[in-house]
């Protein structure tokens, strides 16, 4: 664990020279490893769902492909952004809530390749997930070693909602980015960090977390060098929420209100930030109806969430790790909205699992047997859940 008291001041100058020098075949190695059992357990999912889905007669790739906010990313891939989705609570849905680069990519697939939309989407996906799992595998062995990168992996591939990574969702492309960037804001790489964190902003609504990330850890950096620092820093910093705000503004030209024009086509969807009123009123009003299984799992996972973070502020984690873990926790429970989604914009906040893979992996060294019985119990409720939650479960993903 980094307990140095340089650590919220310069997320750099915080890791010792041994951690900042992990590089090289081992470390490439132990990333295939991580990698190949991201892998491995997603495929395990995905056969679980596939058998779930056959039994009930429907198929496990159109169920992957074209379920919920799917729908609207391959339509807007399609034919553009400007249809909405008629509703009288709150009101119109309009597809101009959902970002653009993932749709975009899948459209550029699409036409390069002889792919259909759905099977493209899908790929990008899976190929993202493999990616972030890179990444969270570089940040968790920089901070604590290898060991800890690969438990890191392995805890975030079977999360109760991983099966969102097997999805044509946005999850995977943002968690990418994130990861890689926060991965070069350790490394002092700032440019990357800045540009990678653009991207994360174009991928998703909470992805200016990134962003935050950037600009909170250049900060810091700026005020301990008294100002002293390279001009790739301020480059770095100034191009991190350009994704984000320049998608913003573009919804708020285009719906004849600058700055308030994107807020208001997410109020249409129900989404807005009120500090947490209406997701508790709206999950209580679930519990009370009767809700098995869906919403009793999303104030689980929100709970945990939020009681790992304190744990994470305590071990004194990075600055940058703590503003993204920290912004989109943030989001989860004081925007309303679906509160059965909440799990899902929790998914890219890998940094709160940190405190558990460290105990994993002291586990395993000393209760081998605990550790296996523990990996599996994980295992079992995140294929058999996800199953449930793609091929019966009524809720919105």
């Amino acid at each position: 664990m980094t307990h140095a008291s340089t650590t919220l001041a310069s997320p750099v100058a915080a890791l010792k020279p041994a951690q900042r020098s992990r590089t090289g075949p081992s470390l490439v190695r132990a990333s295939v490893v991580a990698v190949g059992l991201f892998l491995g357990a997603r495929l395990t999912g995905a056969a679980v769902l596939a058998l779930v889905a056959h039994s009930v007669g429907r198929h496990p790739l159109t169920l992957l492909a074209r379920s919920w906010d799917s729908v609207w990313y391959l339509g807007i891939a399609a034919h553009g952004y400007g249809h909405d989705l008629p509703s009288h609570d709150p009101g119109p849905h309009s597809d101009l809530a959902f970002f653009p680069l993932y749709p975009a990519l899948v459209r550029a697939v699409a036409a390069l390749t002889p792919l259909r939309a759905s099977t493209a989407g899908l790929l990008l996906s899976w190929a993202a997930a493999a990616a972030a799992a890179a990444g969270i595998h570089a940040v968790g062995s920089r901070l604590h070693g290898r060991a800890t990168g690969i438990a890191l992996v392995l805890l975030w591939a079977l999360l109760p909602h991983s099966v969102v990574l097997s999805m044509a969702y946005t999850e995977p492309v943002l968690t990418a980015f994130a990861a890689w960037s926060l991965y070069a804001v350790l490394a002092g790489n700032w440019l990357w960090a800045g540009v990678l964190a653009a991207l994360a902003g174009l991928s998703r609504p909470n992805g200016f977390a990134v962003a935050a990330a950037v600009l909170a850890a250049a900060g810091a950096e700026a005020w301990r060098a008294r100002g002293k620092v390279s001009h790739r820093l301020w480059t770095g910093a100034v191009l991190a929420p350009l994704g984000w705000t320049a998608y913003v503004l573009w919804v708020g030209r285009r719906k004849g209100d600058l700055l308030g024009g994107y807020f208001e086509v997410q109020r249409l969807w129900g989404s807005r930030f009120d500090f947490g009123r209406g997701s508790l009123h709206y999950a209580h009003a679930m519990l009370l109806e009767g809700s098995r299984f869906v919403v009793p799992m999303a104030l689980a996972v929100v709970a945990v969430g939020t009681l790992l973070y304190v744990v994470l502020l305590l071990d004194r984690a990075p600055l940058p790790l703590l503003v993204y873990g920290g912004t989109l926790l943030l989001i989860a429970l004081g925007g309303s909205g679906f509160f059965e989604s909440k799990p899902r914009f929790l998914l890219p906040a890998f940094p709160l699992l940190l405190p558990l893979a460290q105990v994993l992996v002291r586990t395993a060294r000393t209760r081998p047997w605990h550790a296996t019985v523990l990996v599996a119990a994980l295992a079992g409720l995140s294929y058999l859940y996800g199953a449930y939650l793609v091929v019966y479960a009524q809720a919105p993903l």
